[in-house]
């Protein structure tokens, strides 16, 4: 009839000949996964403890001869130290500054470091309410919301 046309039955064998298929192959992997597990297994019989032992010398280098007992150092135990250095400590030297701009109604303003250009934001919190624009100050830095704050601002005179 159709030239296309398929019968049901054909379809059948067709799936049942994949599922074969598919089912041989699966036990040839297993059968070679087996063969390879056995074939180390041999293979790493004949290795002993001793052949399996690495060496590190005074160099780092890694060997399979160890290492002669007159060149090794006596090292006493109480000697190593495992921790971290203290941090020194350091003398804080306040920055300075000069005040490049101040809004003395919202209560805010910028310190341009004097060696670097850089500006920070400050508020009149952190400063004597008798700041002004162009006033030389020292500060410390703080970390803020925004990036770092200018805090602890006096004027020098």
């Amino acid at each position: 009839m159709y030239p296309y046309y398929k019968p049901v039955s054909d379809n059948r064998k067709l799936n049942k000949m994949i599922k074969k298929e598919f089912e041989r192959k699966r036990k040839e992997k297993k059968q070679e996964k087996q063969q390879r597990r056995e074939h180390r297994k041999k293979s790493n019989a004949s290795k002993s403890f001793e052949d399996m032992i690495a060496y590190v010398d005074e160099f780092g280098n890694i060997t399979d001869t160890p290492p002669e007992p007159k060149k090794q150092e006596k090292v006493a135990i109480e000697s190593i130290v495992i921790s971290t250095p203290k941090k020194e400590e350091e003398e804080i030297t306040p920055l300075t500054g000069k005040v490049d701009f101040f809004n003395s109604d919202r209560g805010f303003g910028f310190i341009k470091k004097t060696n670097s250009g850089e500006k920070y934001f400050f508020h009149i919190n952190n400063a004597f309410a008798s700041i002004e624009e162009g006033n030389t100050v020292t500060f410390d830095l703080e970390r803020g919301k925004m990036g770092m704050n200018a805090v602890n601002i006096t004027i020098l005179e």
